[in-house]
């Protein structure tokens, strides 16, 4: 048993009470009504189609595409674009939350995770009488492809390093890096918009994608510059929509990790390949609780390891439960 001196909440968190969002599905161009509720301990976040009456567990096992965006699925159900969503609860810290919506994508909103950490910070995370469960990175991993990059290393707390090269002038090669916590995830992560190309958004649009994109849920840019009127929210706006993104996507592990993750020029189908090598190697990695511990008058976090990581016990692979109607056992009060 040892302390570490992490800011992390030892205990699991959810909702006060349910949010509602309206907004457009950035691809489909559908608009989509979404409400995220309470849940259970240990119940992870779950989304549930309500138009199809299945339940899709946020889990990296369930991932069916990583195009342009993160979508999961079962069966023939699927929620695309979960990312920005994803993004918020995990860097507000709230672990378990049922997030019903009427059709296959959640919300653009204007791009960034921004309106869904405003609502979601006014009602407020609720404590929950269950520990918190983590994987904690025990031995550096890495994995590339082409010119990608990404890898984790042991650390004390979460910390998200990202680099970014493009050819256009107003991004050029930016570097952002930040230990994750609720505070400095809304003041240096949350706005920070997805972007693109003009001759990528038309090209998209050729081939039925991108129907709800417009320059009031993304930065777009032609060869001189940004579109936006209102100009970039940060000066390297670019790279931290990416180190948001993947925040996002690494929420699909099931829990939070205890690791430092360092990527270059990555993206939705490097981050799960990541999630993929974690998996296949247990030796790099332990799952752990965290507990509150009291030592010589300073508050610190008691780790313990809760299960052995080559008993391969990892989130991912609670059963899934695809009908609305056995969610309910789920759902907090």
């Amino acid at each position: 048993m040892k302390v570490f001196p992490i800011k992390l909440g030892s205990r699991q968190h959810t909702l006060s009470r349910e949010v509602s969002f309206s907004g457009i599905g950035l691809h489909s161009g559908l608009p989509i009504a979404m409400v995220v509720k309470p849940a259970a301990i240990n119940s992870g976040i779950r989304f549930v189609r309500t138009d199809l009456a299945v339940e899709i567990p946020a889990l990296m096992n369930r991932v069916v595409d990583t195009t342009l965006a993160t979508t999961i699925g079962e069966g023939e159900a699927m929620v695309s674009t979960t990312e920005h969503l994803l993004a918020a609860l995990s860097g507000l810290g709230i672990d378990n939350a049922l997030v019903e919506l009427n059709g296959p994508e959640v919300p653009i909103m204007d791009g960034s995770a921004g309106p869904f950490v405003h609502l979601l910070n006014r009602v407020e995370r609720r404590a929950q009488d269950a520990s918190r469960r983590m994987i904690k990175i025990t031995r550096e991993l890495s994995f590339g492809a082409g010119d990608s990059t990404i890898k984790v290393r042991p650390h004390q707390g979460f910390r998200v390093s990202c680099e970014i090269d493009f050819e256009h002038p107003m991004i050029r090669r930016q570097h952002y890096s930040i230990e994750v916590t609720p505070k400095r995830f809304i003041k240096e992560i949350a706005a920070a918009r997805t972007f693109g190309f003009v001759e990528q958004v038309e090209r998209l649009r050729a081939n039925g994608l991108a129907l709800g994109g417009s320059l009031a849920n993304a930065v777009v840019m032609d060869h001189a510059g940004v579109l936006n009127t209102e100009g970039l929210r940060f000066s390297d706006e670019f790279v931290r929509h990416k180190v948001l993104d993947l925040i996002g996507d690494l929420a699909l592990m099931g829990c939070p990790l205890l690791g430092h993750v360092m990527a270059s020029k990555p993206g939705h189908a490097l981050h799960l390949s990541l999630m993929k090598e974690l998996v296949a190697h247990p030796e790099c990695w332990e799952f752990v609780v965290l507990e509150e511990a009291e030592e010589e008058g300073m508050f610190g976090r008691v780790v313990t390891s809760a299960v052995g990581a080559g008993n391969m016990i990892l989130p991912f692979l609670v059963p899934v439960r695809q009908q609305v109607a056995s969610s309910s056992s789920m759902r907090g009060s």
